[in-house]
């Protein structure tokens, strides 16, 4: 089973204003009264069954609501200490605990992959079928690089592929919650590769092969290691891939857009992989969070690795895994172009260039971001001070939601200022 909710589809937005302002740059004004417009309608017009919203910004909290509910057959509101699946905001925490192994001298980023995880030695890559429906297979032009993993440039996918790349990606099933990340890992590498390495952006499962690693290099699993070096010393709480089954009370559900109406998803779709009691912990989805938990985390990062005088990762470490990691060279870029003039870090997507036209999504130059497949989405804006959490359960995954709250937040024609990196 390939799972889809690793998956983040590439919402094309609709125009926000006719043309852009001018000037080009200017500082930045929150007006709580406009966000609560934009939350309330999310939930007025259907768009969302609940949201929230929380802003830090210069030291200290600037705003929080919560519109709408968590579970509308229960009668359960959104509120400050709902739960919510984050899925793919679970994929920079993996990344801050390899780079701490990276600090600690275990690895360098450019060593081949395969010398820390021997299972990706023999991988080639696809180049099409025989006649006879077979898979054509060559070497690749270079190993796999451990910064290929960080960057999603290893020649992973989590799509459905053509011919008979796509029959060995189904028997082989490498991300089926059945597996443990040791057994994730065996398969993973027996997929032939999309591309080769390094000439590709693909959004790929190179994050569960970060979490694999993880593991091997600290001798620990993946989530102990993750809840003693990043969860404990941050007093995350409430964060976990297996929370207490009591905490399923505040857990939201997750809803489906169909035909134009909110249906809510079956226990057995939308409490896994979390609840599902599986041996797979992945490193790409999985955690269950609040805001205020994840806003720690984020606060760390805005803080270039320090939060209360806690170190979880050097500066100079944040730095390089929130400046673009991406060649020019490296032309196809998959859905990231659809997000604005971003390019890619280790595990963020990092704005370049301040918005390019009226559609695109605002946003300030040095700022880092990432989010989840259920509309989840979370930014660092270091020219600005602040970090924004926007917590949605709703599926498909809905770009159009990110730039409205975006336009909310910095007012429908901010282009700046260009922030210092």
């Amino acid at each position: 089973m390939l799972l889809a909710v690793t998956l983040l589809a590439a919402a094309v937005p609709q125009p926000i204003a006719a043309r852009l302002p001018e000037p080009a740059s200017q500082p930045l004004r929150l007006e709580p009264q406009r966000i609560d417009r934009t939350l309330r309608s999310f939930v007025a017009d259907r768009r969302l069954a609940g949201a929230s919203v929380l802003i830090w910004q210069g030291g200290r909290e600037r705003y929080f609501r919560a519109a709408g509910m968590a579970d509308i057959g229960a009668g359960r509101p959104f509120a400050r200490d709902t739960l919510v699946q984050i899925f793919s905001m679970t994929k920079p925490v993996t990344g801050v605990a390899l780079m701490q192994l990276w600090e600690q001298g275990k690895f360098r980023l450019d060593d081949p992959l395969a010398l820390h995880l021997p299972e990706f030695a023999g991988v080639q890559v696809y180049a099409g079928d025989d006649t006879a429906g077979r898979p054509i297979l060559r070497q690749p032009s270079r190993p796999i690089l451990v910064r290929d993993i960080l960057r999603h440039t290893a020649g992973f996918t989590y799509h459905e592929a053509a011919g008979s790349l796509g029959r060995i990606l189904l028997a082989e099933d490498p991300l089926s919650l059945d597996h443990t990340l040791t057994e994730f890992g065996q398969r993973q590498g027996r997929v032939p590769l999309l591309h080769d390495p390094g000439s590709q952006w693909e959004y790929s499962a190179a994050v569960d092969v970060q979490a694999l690693l993880v593991e091997r290099l600290s001798g620990r699993p993946y989530a102990d290691y993750v809840r003693q070096a990043i969860f404990r010393p941050l007093g995350m709480t409430q964060t976990d891939w297996t929370p207490p089954a009591a905490s399923r009370a505040r857990l939201a559900r997750i809803y489906e857009e169909r035909d134009g109406a909110l249906v809510p998803m079956a226990d057995a779709e939308w409490l896994a992989p979390n609840f599902a009691g599986k041996p797979l912990t992945m490193g790409g989805s999985g955690l269950v969070s609040t805001v205020d938990d994840y806003l720690r985390f984020a606060r760390m990062l805005l803080g270039r690795g320090s939060l209360d005088g806690v170190r979880i990762l050097q500066p100079a470490t944040v730095d390089l895994m929130t400046t673009d990691q991406l060649d020019p060279a490296i032309t196809r870029r998959s859905f990231l172009p659809g997000k604005g003039a971003i390019g890619f870090g280790f595990n963020f997507a990092v704005r370049k260039a301040p918005p390019q036209s009226a559609e695109e999504n605002r946003g300030t130059v040095g700022e880092f971001f990432w989010d989840g497949w259920p509309s989840m989405l979370f930014w660092v804006d270091p020219a600005n001070n602040m970090v924004v959490i926007f917590a949605a359960q709703k599926l498909p995954f809905d770009g159009t939601l990110h730039r409205d709250i975006r336009a909310a937040v910095y007012g429908p024609g901010y282009l700046g200022p260009v922030g210092r990196r």
